[in-house]
């Protein structure tokens, strides 16, 4: 099977976008909304979408933040932790992407909220950029955009964390609010 795209995380069967992928429709602005954070398991990751999260509601008037954490950071979201996002979030911010699996199957989460009318922001390392286009292109959203920052994220002290978070914040909300410019490239 030369020049084959595998799925790295084993949910090849797992229904895709399908079809032409389109972005959720997104919100004029983010006050009052209703924010997922969907953490994986990666070192790192909890506190840097915590801040996400916190920012989120002291400079953009989010009304609630959920966080939620997936067990395993190299799976898609299982499916009732993604109806619970589905239900209870008006938009959802994932990651961090900071290894080839965790960043696909973050990529795939978006692509599964967006696929299901949550605008989502995935954040990944810089360095498995072409892992997350790869899954990207085999879920049927090629040029799919997600952010990045410097990889890597799993060594950094609590304060570069945070500061990274700072760093992606007007990028998190212009993916997430009316006006992101959803096919620019990603980084």
């Amino acid at each position: 099977m030369p020049n084959a795209i595998l799925d790295p995380t084993g949910q090849a069967d797992r229904p895709s976008a399908g079809g032409t992928f389109a972005l959720a429709p997104r919100r004029s602005g983010l006050q009052g909304a209703r924010v997922g954070l969907l953490i994986n398991t990666k070192r790192n990751a909890d506190l840097f979408l915590e801040e996400v999260g916190r920012l989120l509601k002291e400079e953009q008037g989010v009304g609630s933040v959920m966080a939620r954490t997936k067990l395993a950071f190299a799976q898609p979201v299982p499916e009732d932790m993604l109806k619970e996002l589905i239900s209870e979030c008006d938009v959802v911010v994932t990651g961090v992407g900071d290894c080839g699996s965790c960043s696909a199957s973050a990529v795939t989460d978006g692509i599964m909220l967006e696929s299901r009318g949550i605008p989502a922001a995935v954040i990944c390392s810089d360095a498995f950029g072409a892992s997350a286009d790869a899954i990207a292109s085999l879920r049927g959203a090629p040029g799919y955009r997600y952010l990045t920052t410097r990889h890597p994220v799993a060594v950094l002290t609590p304060d570069e964390v945070r500061d990274r978070a700072r760093q992606l914040l007007s990028q998190v909300v212009s993916l997430l609010a009316a006006g992101g410019e959803a096919g620019a490239a990603n980084g």
